[in-house]
């Protein structure tokens, strides 16, 4: 193990994406994660796709670095073996709907009773309490009544869904950055008690949307779809080069401005009075994207990302996977790294964000399989022997 949280541990009995990437961040900087997944095929990650020779790659990445044993706290055998084990770690991470636990006997008071400094994760589409705190979710669901989706797309268009679940990514950080407030806490004060994080995936997704409520209330403004422009800054949009690819230029100072239009061959547009400051080039955006878009539709990409960068003005160019991985700049900085993996030998993953350069964390090896480490949990851990854990896996309690 290594890390900053080395020897911070971890239960993750949580499902799918958003609460379980919060545990895989936690393992990323060096915690010991434990996913306990139910009997049998387990996680339902493990059957979304991509799959290659019927192993699931996702999976592979959203679980790195964490150990797995299997257990049905449905059953008296398992709840008996869970509460054993509870008091071995620091934070459990759950998303179940709101009541769930405590109708299995795993209240916030048991479970405090056993482990008084335990930090609780509850993550849920909606909170643990409100007329809709009951309802199922996902990432779709939290873009979209978190007002992400709204604003996404085309003007005329439909409202659009990111090409990713990004949803539950955000929700994902937000649980990690929640659980690492609450144990600031925990070392500050030895004596402190357990905290219980209600961690809503909406609300998530809109407390990234900044000025959406500042701005309705102040001004009675409902922002809209503006496709691939920028409604703070200009030019600003996605163009598209000779060469068929694409670039993206952004930058609201007038030094960045000025060096945007060097770039293309225009010192004449620094001066106009239409675009003397940003507000009023935000005013004439559409003549400065057109102009922008024209010059960009007559050079290659090349010829586009030179002529920006000797004018130190700010464009890039929108890349895919592929270009990514072949980027100079990510393989200076090691942005896809290999890790073991049981099933292919090693596999390409992104790195870990951010770095540390003292107590610097690393990818130790790709999700695993089911229950791939009963034995050290049940027999090493909690010290039932060989023929328990047999008896037990052959009632399925693990």
């Amino acid at each position: 193990m290594a890390g900053p949280l080395e020897g911070l541990k971890v239960l993750d009995i949580a499902t799918i994406i958003a609460a379980p990437l919060a545990a895989t961040l936690l393992a990323d900087y060096g915690a010991e994660v434990l996913k306990i997944e139910m009997p049998g095929q387990g996680d339902g990650l493990r059957s979304f796709p991509p799959l290659k020779d019927g192993k699931p790659l996702w999976w592979k990445a959203a679980n790195r670095n964490k150990k797995f044993a299997t257990l049905d706290l449905r059953t008296p055998e398992g709840l008996a073996l869970f509460k054993k084990m509870l008091p071995r770690f620091d934070v459990l991470i759950e998303n179940f709907r709101p009541g769930t636990l405590d109708r299995w006997g795993l209240s916030k008071e048991v479970l405090w009773s056993i482990q008084p400094r335990l930090v609780i994760l509850r993550a849920t589409a909606f909170g643990q309490d409100g007329p809709y705190s009951d309802r199922p979710g996902f990432a779709r669901i939290f873009e979209a009544m978190g007002g992400l989706t709204y604003i996404t797309g085309e003007a005329d268009g439909e409202p659009t869904h990111p090409g990713y679940p990004i949803g539950d990514s955000i929700g994902g950080l937000f649980g990690a950055l929640g659980v690492l407030a609450a144990l600031w806490k925990r070392a500050r004060d030895p004596d402190a008690p357990g905290e219980e994080i209600d961690l809503a995936l909406t609300e998530a997704v809109f407390r990234l949307l900044d000025v959406l409520p500042i701005e309705f209330d102040q001004l009675g403004f409902v922002r809209n779809r503006i496709g691939n422009a920028n409604g703070y800054s200009a030019p600003a949009a996605v163009f598209r080069t000779k060469d068929d690819r694409w670039v993206t230029l952004a930058g609201s100072t007038n030094a960045l401005y000025a060096a945007h239009c060097r770039a293309i061959g225009r010192p004449d547009l620094i001066e106009d009075s239409r675009f003397s400051g940003n507000d009023r080039r935000v005013k004439h955006a559409g003549e400065l994207n057109e102009i922008f878009s024209a010059w960009c539709a007559e050079h290659t990409l090349e010829e586009v990302l030179a002529k920006f960068t000797a004018a130190q003005g700010t464009i890039a160019p929108i890349y895919s996977i592929d270009q990514i991985a072949t980027d100079p700049q990510g393989s200076a900085r090691e942005m896809i790294a290999r890790v073991p993996d049981r099933d292919f030998g090693s596999v390409a993953m992104a790195n870990v964000v951010p770095r540390f350069t003292v107590d610097p964390a690393q990818l130790r090896h790709s999700a695993g399989d089911v229950g791939q480490d009963n034995r050290e949990v049940y027999q090493h851990w909690l010290g039932l022997s060989e023929q328990q854990v047999e008896q037990l896996a052959q009632k399925k309690v693990i």
